[in-house]
């Protein structure tokens, strides 16, 4: 038995179907899907694009998460069946922001499409964003002033590369590397981009290594993001000195 197979018999038995319901919806035999269901046959391309549009689930989750151990229905729903993204909410029901430590930048970036791993980072609130999904990442160096080593960016996520603007800045998380830059011009198959600080040249990325696009919404400077890579402070000491900075970050906007 697979992965797969495993989480396509576990979705048809929670919607309490039967194998000839799915089989007619995915216009084949049931002969033929129950040996995608046990494990004797691979599903081709088209069979798992049928499923992945039958089950509203990315095809990503399909062969690589057990989905037995996820909240589906807590999942953020994309454009063409694209990765999934956990949806978290506090006590209150606001959408919290998940924060990737510097420690786990490097993680990330073979578990952004995990939910569990996703489940498993730091949280925060900020309900003056707004909506959308957000999320928070560590940058490094000095190529985007003033935000330095101490400074995480809040982005929003991106769903549609037609959203991307000339001369906004985003995090861009690559299949080798999570790096925050400005727009400096779109091309067909990449982008441009540039960083603040003139002594550093703009290149090109292509957007076949872009993972992730998530627009700036604000950035955690000094203190507060120094403590989100403290290993002596713990989660909720985190977030209450994150509290107060928001509080304080929100007077200034409204002022």
């Amino acid at each position: 038995m697979s992965l797969f197979s495993d989480n396509i018999r576990y979705l048809r038995v929670q919607k309490k179907l039967s194998q000839e319901s799915v089989s007619a919806g995915l216009n084949i035999t049931r002969g033929r899907y129950v040996k995608y269901e046990n494990g004797t046959t691979e599903a081709p391309h088209d069979i798992l694009l049928r499923l992945s549009h039958y089950h509203h689930i990315s095809i990503d989750l399909l062969l690589s998460v057990d989905v037995r151990k996820v909240s589906v229905e807590n999942l953020m729903k994309l454009d063409d069946n694209r990765i999934l993204l956990p949806i978290m909410l506090d006590k209150k029901g606001n959408n919290v922001i998940e924060v990737v430590p510097l420690k786990a930048k490097a993680g990330y970036i073979t578990g952004y499409g995990d939910p569990t791993f996703i489940q498993d980072l730091p949280q925060i609130s900020l309900p003056f964003l707004g909506p959308g999904k957000h999320r928070a990442f560590p940058i490094s160096g000095d190529s985007m002033p003033p935000h330095d080593d101490t400074a995480f960016i809040v982005g929003k996520y991106v769903d549609n590369l037609s959203d991307v603007r000339k001369g906004k800045t985003y995090i861009f998380v690559m299949s080798d590397d999570i790096i925050y830059k400005r727009i400096g011009e779109k091309r067909a198959k990449s982008l441009v981009v540039k960083s603040d600080n003139d002594y550093y040249q703009p290149y090109d990325i292509r957007l076949a290594d872009v993972l992730e696009i998530w627009e700036f919404a604000c950035s955690l400077n000094t203190k507060e993001a120094a403590l989100l890579n403290s290993k002596s402070e713990t989660l909720e000491d985190i977030v209450k000195e994150l509290r107060r900075d928001m509080r304080t970050i929100k007077n200034q906007l409204t002022q």
